[in-house]
């Protein structure tokens, strides 16, 4: 554009106005720092909040979910699962890979001299865990068929069990009167200050769990692995209709899995960081009238010197970039501080907040919160800055002259 031929000098120019009034230039782009940083505060900590979920929610599979009674239900025993039922899912539901009990037992558990109470749970060949193991193999189909007495122990029973560290592969876990052997051992979870354990710390082949501990009693809730996690709603939708039909329909069930509740509360976060960024919008807008009237102010206080400058040659074009770049000098420098501002901000709660909690570090959404930045800077420009650039290039210069 022709305003912009020019653009070197009138930059060096606006640079040497806005330093000249240093402190009337930091009081206008106070309330544009502040907005910006606010609002990009805010869209991290969003990101960040997202991920403290993901990271509370890590020790769940993507391609599993629970089904438990509906606790509003009048008598909640009367909606509990038969374990039969749990085997007849895996035949009627194609999708389903695994279907086994939830929930554990708490038992005094030893190896040797150390001791520790500790929750048992069950476990499949095809495994609902997402930690990779650190010693051995995890259960096995001839485990699960012949209900062996092996079993799987999660980092906590690990250090628990053995302080002192070493291979436990092959050595035999005493479970109150029974005995199992160990066969393989869990990593560490990556979680924070809030640890959140859906499972127990000891697992065993389901077979074994039912045969040992459930002996035909009813399950409170029950847990499934689909193959195709494309179908996971569609499944707990049918699964809940044949417990209900077992019932007579006089039992209510609810589901629950990590992509459905992630997706909830991300949708949960994206309103709220929406509405609080519009709160903090609310300042941008007051600093874009600051700008404005600040700019109508130098233009009113430069009258005569933009009539000098007509006079001696100067077009309406340059007065209107001199001006314009002078807004938008203003606008960059605000923005950009409060871009630092925000990142840092929403940067050290994610650090030392979010992090501790869940054990997860959210990625900053660098391109996202320059793109508001550079977005902010321009709008404000384009709105605020236009008209006091009009008003300046439209002065008749023999009144600009005349004017004290």
């Amino acid at each position: 554009m022709q305003i912009f031929r020019q653009a070197g000098p009138f930059f060096a120019e606006a640079l040497g106005v806005l330093l000249a009034n240093r402190t009337r230039s930091i009081l206008t782009i106070t309330g544009l720092i502040i907005g910006v940083a606010a609002v990009i505060a805010i869209q991290i900590l969003g990101k960040g909040l997202s991920g403290a979920v993901t990271g509370v929610l890590g020790s769940i599979n993507d391609r599993s979910f629970y089904v438990f009674p509906n606790t509003r239900q009048a008598d909640i025993l009367k909606a509990a699962i038969k374990y039969k039922d749990l085997e007849r899912t895996k035949i009627l539901f194609p999708n389903v890979a695994a279907a086994i009990p939830a929930g554990s037992v708490e038992r005094l558990m030893s190896v040797g001299h150390d001791h520790a109470r500790l929750g048992l749970s069950a476990d499949s060949e095809v495994s609902f865990a997402t930690i990779p193991l650190v010693y051995g193999r995890p259960i096995a189909h001839d485990d699960v068929v012949t209900s062996a007495h092996v079993c799987v122990l999660t980092h906590r029973a690990y250090e628990r069990l053995f302080p002192g560290g070493g291979d436990p592969d092959g050595v035999s876990l005493r479970v109150g009167e029974r005995r199992f052997v160990i066969v393989g051992v869990q990593g560490a979870p990556t979680q924070g200050i809030i640890p959140v354990n859906f499972g127990g710390d000891v697992y065993v082949p389901y077979t074994t769990f039912e045969h040992e501990y459930l002996r035909t009693r009813p399950l409170i809730a029950a847990r499934f692995l689909v193959r195709d996690a494309d179908q996971i709603e569609q499944t707990e939708v049918a699964i809940v209709q044949y417990f209900k039909a077992a019932k007579a329909g006089r039992a209510e069930y609810q589901t629950f899995d990590r992509k459905s509740f992630s997706s909830t509360v991300d949708g949960i976060f994206a309103v709220l960081t929406l509405v609080v960024a519009l709160i903090g919008a609310v300042s941008l807008v007051v600093a874009g009238i600051g700008i404005m009237n600040i700019m109508l102010v130098s233009v009113t206080e430069r009258t005569r010197e933009i009539g000098v400058r007509k006079a001696i040659g100067a077009t309406r074009s340059q007065v209107l970039a001199q001006f314009f770049i002078e807004a938008l000098l203003l606008s960059l420098v605000g923005c950009g501080i409060g871009l630092v501002i925000g990142v840092a901000l929403g940067g050290l709660v994610d650090r030392f907040a979010l992090v501790a909690i869940s054990g997860v570090v959210p990625a900053i959404p660098w391109v996202q919160s320059v793109a508001i930045a550079v977005g902010f800077a321009t709008l404000v420009t384009l709105v605020f800055g236009t008209y006091p650039a009009y008003r300046a290039a439209r002065l008749d210069p023999i009144e600009a002259l005349r004017y004290e």
